[in-house]
């Protein structure tokens, strides 16, 4: 009887450790894949060369022929903007009617208004 309790332990604790290295060998092909397809998209992502970053125009500070290589900005939006500075934000260009909604949604992420003095939101020495 204790003879046959150790066999059934000891092919009890064989399939145990059996089942646990089957598991793990499942386990390491996975982690292999994820580790290659990271790897393969890093090497993508360094292929890629990434996106240039548009140059914003200061609408505050910019030149009359900076402004009109802007999309729908032409002589009289451009003459709009220069006679409208200084502006707190790009929205006024909208807001105060410089450029249709329309114009200010083909050009909102190509333009920002800066500040020289953000406190006063003012032009410094104006």
């Amino acid at each position: 009887m204790k003879h046959r309790i150790i066999e059934t332990v000891v092919l009890a604790l064989g399939l145990w450790l059996f089942a646990g290295l089957a598991l793990a060998a499942d386990v390491q092909p996975q982690k292999g894949k994820q580790a290659s397809a990271a790897h393969a998209d890093k090497k993508a992502a360094k292929k890629k060369p990434a996106a240039p970053q548009p140059v914003l125009v200061d609408i505050n500070s910019a030149s009359k022929e900076e402004l009109k290589k802007l999309p729908g900005i032409g002589d009289a939006e451009a003459d709009k903007i220069i006679a409208g500075r200084p502006f707190l934000s790009k929205a006024h260009l909208q807001t105060r009617n410089i450029v249709s909604p329309m114009a200010y949604q083909g050009l909102r992420e190509l333009v920002v208004a800066r500040q020289k003095d953000a406190r006063f939101g003012k032009v410094a020495g104006k």
